[in-house]
């Protein structure tokens, strides 16, 4: 047998090339986001990581020796992002919202969530598409859709495609959010309310909130946090209902109504675990800023590590989309992104009506 370091040595190895084209990505990304910053360097990670895969001096790399490190990058580094998230949260924020808005935010996400899921099974979408991109609109964007597709155990197209969707319609909302609020007769703090209840990624939030003022930015922010908690009970809810599912696969197939199949499926029903580590992690790190301890280098320095991780876990996705496979599926899957959009925008104004 191979022993320990050398294997591990081998898989660093096979892992460095597209690790090494990532951090370009996440270079390039963070460079675009400083010449103009109302671009979120996520959004532009996204973006670069698709066009890394369609360019023809990239294109063998990515889907060459570079696959396993992108590959790495969208899960192993996800996870890692997901978890420094939860030190943007703490207990108080949330308290701090008052109950109607919690409940405001649990029944916009709920809407959300059930109600693209049901569209993307009407409309026939196959995968796990209709659950990715549900799980994106309603809580927080790409990092959402990274946590469920672990436990959920999603093709990597299926999670590229509803990544670059979710992607697309935050940046879009980026413009045209702004230019709904006096139509639709919202103060500053309502306004904030609204971005934060019904634009997906925390950056895409921040770059929409800031342009009706501070006391929007601040209202948006908390609204959006509270949802990012949401996180970890719909990751959990969703290995609940994966754990049944492939429990009734192993029993059917020691049943022996599989046939020839049954082996395979019952090797494969593995159950993931009802709540993931990196999602107890996430927990831990909500606890870690609840008390208020930690100095605000420290939280600076996590909040760039998340940034950082976060862009190369999506470049590392980005570059999994296939354009010419996306486009014989694209106008369904567009038609979902746009009534999405619809549920989320609309339900969270209701909300924030109500609440306000």
């Amino acid at each position: 047998m191979t022993p320990p370091a050398p294997r591990r040595a081998a898989r660093i190895r096979v892992l460095l090339p597209g690790l090494g084209l990532g951090g370009l990505g996440v270079a390039g990304a963070w460079a675009v986001h400083l010449a103009v910053p109302a671009v979120p360097m996520l959004t532009v990670a996204v973006v670069l990581g698709i066009l890394a895969a369609h360019l023809p001096g990239t294109r063998g790399v990515v889907r060459g020796g570079g696959r396993a490190g992108l590959s790495f990058a969208g899960k192993r580094l996800m996870r890692l992002g997901v978890v420094l998230l939860g030190l943007k949260l703490s207990l108080d924020d949330v308290l701090g919202l008052g109950w109607a808005s919690v409940a405001m935010v649990c029944g916009v996400v709920a809407a959300t969530f059930f109600g693209t899921w049901w569209l993307g099974r009407r409309m026939g979408l196959h995968g796990d598409q209709s659950l990715l991109v549900a799980t994106g609109y309603a809580i927080c964007g790409a990092s959402a859709i990274g946590a469920v597709s672990e436990v959920s155990d999603s093709d990597e197209r299926d999670v590229a495609t509803s990544v670059a969707l979710v992607t697309l319609c935050g940046t879009l909302a980026i413009a045209v959010l702004p230019l709904l609020q006096h139509p639709l007769g919202l103060s500053d703090a309502q306004f904030g309310r609204w971005v934060g209840a019904s634009v997906h990624d925390v950056g895409q939030v921040v770059a929409a909130a800031q342009t009706a003022g501070p006391s929007a930015l601040g209202e948006a922010v908390l609204v959006k946090l509270m949802r990012v908690a949401l996180l970890a009970p719909l990751v959990a809810a969703v290995a609940v209902s994966v754990r049944a599912r492939r429990a009734r696969e192993t029993q059917q197939a020691e049943q022996g109504r599989l046939g020839e199949e049954a082996g395979r499926t019952a090797s494969a029903a593995r159950r993931p675990p009802l709540v993931p580590l990196f999602v107890l992690g996430f927990l831990a790190m909500v606890a870690v800023r609840s008390t208020d301890r930690l100095p605000s280098a420290a939280l600076d320095t996590a909040a760039t590590a998340q940034e950082l991780l976060l862009a190369a876990a999506l470049f590392g996705l980005g570059s999994a989309v296939h354009l010419p496979s996306l486009a014989r599926t694209g106008g369904r899957v567009a038609a979902l992104g746009l009534c999405a959009w619809v549920v989320v925008a609309g339900v969270g104004y209701g909300g924030v009506l109500l609440t306000t």
